[in-house]
């Protein structure tokens, strides 16, 4: 059966899971992606990326294009929007990058031997670059976005799988599939689930408006609250969760 995305709305929050795709607004292209990779959203929309490079749109969503027609060397891994949602980039698990829309293009890390493939990334606040992060924490920096500090020399109990930047750009949290959290910069730790014992592992993250906290999403739909990230509740059997998003504006 072929696998879709079922995006359940939890007040502020979305969770992706692999389900039955709600349907595609009319003129988003005919990518379908088949095996979901990640998401982002606009107001009130968003993206939904597969691994292919096929992106669906939803909502008010602009479709700005995709990699579903390129031959791509690895999978797509991970998705981040432009500040004004026109636009997004899309990350390849050896971080190539493609640029769509309003979004530019800083630099990849795609002719680079990567130690660990890259899992996911996220954009600075102007929309003026990006952070790369690969499985074994390691960060890569393009165009305004900062280094503030990486666990790629840090032996993790499990690999990372996810990250947030902060409001202000000045820091990031890297999370681990056993919901370990490594902040950097002005990123404050709230918390984390690298002492329990989960059912299913971690598979993304999200910070709240003010970045003074986080949630944490498992692979079955559970969600972790921490600092001011309010529990809106969780999506246990909907499908196998493979991210977690904001709405952008939700608490403004």
């Amino acid at each position: 059966m072929r696998r879709t995305v079922a995006v359940v709305t939890l007040a502020g929050l979305a969770l992706l899971a692999l389900m039955v795709a709600p349907a595609a607004r009319a003129g988003s292209g005919p990518d379908k992606p088949r095996d979901i990779a990640s998401a982002a959203w606009t107001n009130p929309g968003y993206w939904v990326a597969g691994s292919g490079g096929g992106v669906n749109a939803y909502g008010t969503a602009g479709f700005y294009g995709s990699a579903a027609g390129v031959h791509l060397s690895r999978p797509v891994v991970g998705m981040a929007a432009t500040p004004a949602g026109r636009g997004y980039w899309l990350v390849a698990s050896d971080g190539g990058i493609f640029s769509f829309g309003q979004a530019r293009f800083y630099g990849s890390t795609g002719a680079i031997r990567l130690n660990m493939p890259i899992v996911g990334m996220a954009s600075t606040p102007a929309g003026l670059g990006y952070w790369l992060v690969a499985s074994d924490g390691g960060i890569f920096t393009f165009g305004d976005a900062a280094f503030f500090g990486s666990t790629g020399a840090i032996r993790l109990n499990q690999p990372i799988v996810g990250m947030a930047a902060t409001p202000t750009g000045n820091g990031y949290w890297l999370v681990a599939s056993d919901g370990g959290i490594f902040s950097f910069g002005d990123a404050g730790f709230h918390g984390s689930t690298g002492s329990l014992r989960l059912n299913e592992p971690i598979v993304g993250m999200a910070a709240t408006a003010s970045g003074q906290g986080y949630w944490l999403a498992a692979a079955d739909g559970g969600v972790f609250n921490f600092g001011d990230a309010p529990f809106y509740g969780a999506a246990p059997g909907v499908g196998r969760a493979v991210a977690i998003v904001p709405e952008p504006w939700a608490g403004l």
